[in-house]
């Protein structure tokens, strides 16, 4: 695939996300941010299905969608991207400044939504702020594309099972967030 047919892709699918999140966006506000029928469900199962041993695993894999790891991440991809070292210096830059303005934005709509949690008592993990849309997700998953964008432009031999792999990353961090319960569903969703 070539570098301009990456781009196009990418900025389709991120135009896409977009429409995506605004719909949800409304849906969520509509009802007041309460949960959804889905959302009471899968908090529900995920609650009487907490073995040790899978509680810790999850708290490992969603501890990767926050702090130096999807940054560090995001620079990995720049450099994967990059020919020469100006040009995967200023990849990687470009990959951290889109993260971070992904987490501002991300913020913003978290402060504008004001959704709460779901109740304290059901979290397995530590938690603060508002609820939609997840952070630990929205990080995951902005990092996840950026890691996918760069393994299509440099096309390596495997790309589509590595390609394959960071995606199920991405996902398993929004997937903790709602096992965990700190988490609705919906707020899952729309941090992907």
């Amino acid at each position: 695939m070539k570098r301009g047919d990456v781009a196009e892709v990418a900025g389709g699918c991120g135009l896409g996300a977009w429409v995506a999140l605004g719909v949800l966006t409304m849906v969520v506000v509509g009802h007041d941010g309460m949960p959804l029928l889905w959302d009471s469900g899968l908090l529900t199962w995920s609650v009487h299905h907490r073995p040790d041993v899978v509680v810790a695993l999850a708290r490992g894999i969603t501890d990767t969608g926050t702090g130096v790891v999807p940054y560090a991440l995001a620079v990995l991809a720049g450099v994967v991207a990059g020919r020469g070292r100006r040009q995967r210096l200023v990849a990687a830059s470009i990959c951290v400044a889109f993260l971070g303005i992904g987490q501002a934005l991300r913020y913003g709509l978290m402060a504008t939504v004001a959704r709460p949690r779901p109740p304290s008592p059901v979290w397995e993990t530590h938690a603060s702020g508002w609820a939609f849309p997840s952070g630990h997700t929205t990080t995951a998953a902005l990092t996840a594309g950026l890691l996918v964008v760069a393994v299509c432009v440099r096309r390596p031999p495997g790309r589509v099972v590595l390609a394959v792999a960071i995606g199920v990353w991405g996902v398993l961090v929004g997937l903790t967030r709602i096992y965990l319960g700190v988490h609705w569903f919906t707020d899952v969703v729309g941090g992907w």
